[in-house]
């Protein structure tokens, strides 16, 4: 018996003290050494100033067990762009493992610089930084763009991550989950690594990014929903976001078996800058099979200004399956194509080989041309035979589309020993094209019949991306929310007509199993329905109003559910959600002014003291109720003006409330309200990035308000958008 006591107390004993081995995480702790962090809850705010974390990590053959411990940053902060810090750092180090490491509320939750050897394994960081959406179901804002063409100097960090590595050669990410974030894992300068058993889904920006970085391996991951800038049946523009994304001298990668469907583009690959002005190197020789890229709004795969293979992918419902300007000698074989607007569109290209690849019921399968002439401003073109020609199409198959081939401008291609089925077309070509070759050629068949199988990463235990996903096909589920895509993981109202100018609202009610009512609605009437089970279909009506103020709110009990920002909600508790649409008609005096740059210094133009044109009065004037414009390459009015000056004045009567006013613009924009200036940003060299800024403010608004809006285009694209929100 007393042995038996012994023993107990030496057992108890021994996990005490690896207990107190295990380490609390404190802000600014530094580990050097192998550590397991002890399991809990950490709420500590990383400090505002990036060049500090919450934890840093620096050493030598060290392995930190985070041991599930979960790091929430940003704790007085609400709403995801609102997020801050650096969770984790991993700084100049060799051989560093770490593991289960949750970080939530952060701009970026783990950062590594100059680390040899990183590998990250089970680590979940999901619900990290994320922008606010300003597009909305009826209309785009093109402040929602983002640009990811530089990132020398770490720009794209400005959009966050959860996953942030620079110059960290053969690191390993396995069976790591980011979701809720904007971008999952973005690299620069690594080479030689291994990503692959992640699951980087339902993301408002990149899954995976990838600048300057060679030799990787990118294998079994499910990178689904990494969209933006989509309205199902209103517009398709993707805004840059992708499933995978492959930038600036970025080659000889492997993109092997990723489920890639539903992203603004499936796989977007630009050569970058350096061959833009040099006409020298490119994205090169990537290996790009067996992945799926459908359900696009844009593209599929587009691959531009390199030499790469595309082999045995899958490509349905894209606008375009794959888009290859000025690719050249790319094998694009064995993919399958469907319902896409054109499978294969290539300008430019050149000794490009197109194999063994089936379409079927799309608009065009090959679409293939060149323009008149090259943008003067393009290096890569005053470099490098551009001319489109040499291609070899054969072996294909081509069924119930409504063209086959769609040819301009283009010399010397043999196309033969193609199936063609039920197309309503074959041909669609000009006197443009040149030395089209339709016999079987010899040679040429035995070298495009040769066996493309290519050496492949082995992963000791792959997971299957594709497996469950089948529920999701079609674009018609990317539903982009004001904080990225619709995620499936809980109750939604989304209205399936949108722009419908009838007073007869239509919504689908989705989610986990379970039942809805309405607990309360403004703005419409006789709603079909006022409770049931999901999924369901209703209907309302719109109050006739000169204003709309639509806001329905609804309450869901059922299972349990993780809500848009994370929050786990058990099952059987009630939930709230809602639909709201708020817009405020406001009676806008538009007019245009034109005034010429070259005639005063930069300086004084910023003081107002620009030159009009010879006729002072407005080129263009407009009513209007709303501020929605763009333009590309100036406004045509009598002739085009590329600079020019809009001055918008309007009063609008609003109910007591507080409101957010956004403004979106290109290059400079004042905004009053009652005379008084409430965004002022009139100095466009703040905005050194190329997208269009937007600047919100919370007004406390009652009765009737003026408004006057500024603005000046200095050449190129302009935009110009307002709106005015209720806070609910």
């Amino acid at each position: 018996m007393i042995k038996q006591i012994s023993i107990v107390l030496a057992f108890v004993f021994l996990a005490t003290v690896v207990h107190t081995q295990e380490k609390a995480i404190i802000a600014g702790m530094r580990i050097s050494k192998t550590t397991k962090i002890r399991r809990g809850v950490y709420k500590i705010d990383a400090p505002a100033d990036t060049a500090k974390s919450v934890v840093i990590i620096e050493g030598n053959d060290i392995v930190v067990d985070f041991n599930n411990a979960e790091l929430k940053g940003s704790s007085k902060k609400i709403n995801p762009d609102e997020f801050f810090g650096i969770a984790v750092v991993i700084l100049n180090s060799k051989n560093v493992t770490i593991r289960n490491l949750k970080a939530r509320g952060y701009k970026v939750a783990l950062l590594a610089k100059n680390v040899e050897r990183l590998t990250i394994d089970n680590c979940d960081l999901s619900y990290n930084y994320r922008q606010h959406l300003n597009s909305t179901q009826e209309k785009e804002d093109i402040s929602d763009w983002m640009s990811y063409h530089h990132n020398e100097k770490d720009e794209w960090l400005r959009y966050g991550a959860a996953l942030y590595l620079e110059d960290c050669n053969w690191a390993i990410i396995a069976n790591c989950r980011v979701t809720g974030g904007q971008n999952a894992l973005m690299m620069t300068r690594c080479n030689n690594g291994k990503i692959y058993n992640n699951d980087f889904s339902f993301n408002s920006g990149i899954g995976i990014g990838l600048y300057r970085c060679n030799n990787n391996e990118i294998s079994y991951n499910k990178v689904i929903f990494n969209v933006r800038g989509y309205s199902h049946g209103v517009y398709n523009r993707g805004q840059d976001s992708a499933g995978i994304l492959v930038y600036e001298q970025s080659s000889n990668n492997i993109f092997y078996k990723n489920n890639v469907t539903h992203g603004g583009d499936g796989f977007f690959l630009w050569a970058g800058q350096t061959t833009m002005d040099s006409g020298q190197g490119g994205c090169n020789d990537n290996m790009i099979r067996a992945n799926d890229f459908s359900y696009a709004p844009t593209n599929g795969i587009e691959v531009t200004f390199s030499r790469n293979s595309i082999v045995d992918n899958r490509v349905f419902e894209c606008d375009h399956g794959i888009w290859g300007g000025y690719s050249y000698e790319t094998t694009i074989s064995d993919n399958k194509f469907r319902n896409n607007n054109v499978d294969i569109a290539i300008e430019q290209g050149q000794r490009n080989n197109i194999t063994y690849n089936i379409s079927f019921k799309s608009k065009k399968a090959i679409q293939l041309w060149a323009r008149n002439e090259q943008p003067a401003d393009w290096g890569y073109a005053k470099m490098r035979d551009t001319r489109s020609r040499g291609y070899a199409i054969a072996f294909n198959s081509f069924n119930y589309c409504d063209i086959v081939f769609t040819l301009s401008h283009t010399d010397s291609l043999s196309i033969f020993s193609n199936t063609y089925n039920e197309n309503k077309q074959l041909y669609k070509k000009d006197s443009t094209v040149t030395n089209l070759d339709l016999e079987r050629n010899g040679e040429l068949d035995k070298t495009l019949s040769s066996d493309t199988t290519a050496s492949l990463l082995l992963v000791a235990k792959p997971n299957d991306p594709f497996k469950g996903t089948g529920k999701y096909a079609g674009r018609k589920n990317i539903r982009i929310t004001e904080w990225g895509p619709y995620d499936f993981r809980s109750p939604v109202i989304w209205n399936t007509n949108p722009t419908d100018t009838s007073d007869i609202m239509q919504f689908d009610l989705l989610g986990p199993k379970g039942k809805w009512k309405i607990r309360s609605s403004r703005g419409v009437e006789n709603i079909s329905a006022l409770n049931g089970e999901f999924p369901a279909t209703i209907t309302a009506q719109k109050k006739k109003a000169d204003r709309t103020d639509i806001f329905i709110e609804l309450e869901y009990t059922g299972a349990a559910i993780t809500t848009p920002f994370g929050e786990g909600i058990a099952a059987g508790k009630p939930y709230k959600f809602s639909f709201k649409k708020f817009f405020q008609p406001i009676n806008w005096e538009v007019e245009w002014f034109s005034f010429d740059t070259a005639l005063v210094q930069h300086d004084a133009l910023s003081k107002e003291q620009y030159v009009i044109s010879e006729n002072p009065r407005p080129f263009k004037t407009e009513k209007t109720n709303k501020l929605e414009y763009a333009w590309w390459g100036g406004i045509k009015a009598d002739r085009q003006y590329l600079q020019f000056k809009t001055v918008a004045e309007g009063s609008a009567e609003f109910p007591d409330g507080l409101y957010e006013l956004s403004v979106t613009w290109d290059d400079r924009v004042r905004v009053y309200v009652d005379g008084k200036l409430v965004i002022d940003e009139w100095d466009e060299s703040k905005y050194n990035f190329d997208e269009s800024p937007n600047k919100k403010v919370r007004l406390a608004l009652g009765g009737t308000h003026h408004f006057k809006v500024e603005h000046m285009e200095l050449g190129g694209f302009a935009t110009l958008s307002l709106k005015i929100r209720k806070v609910e």
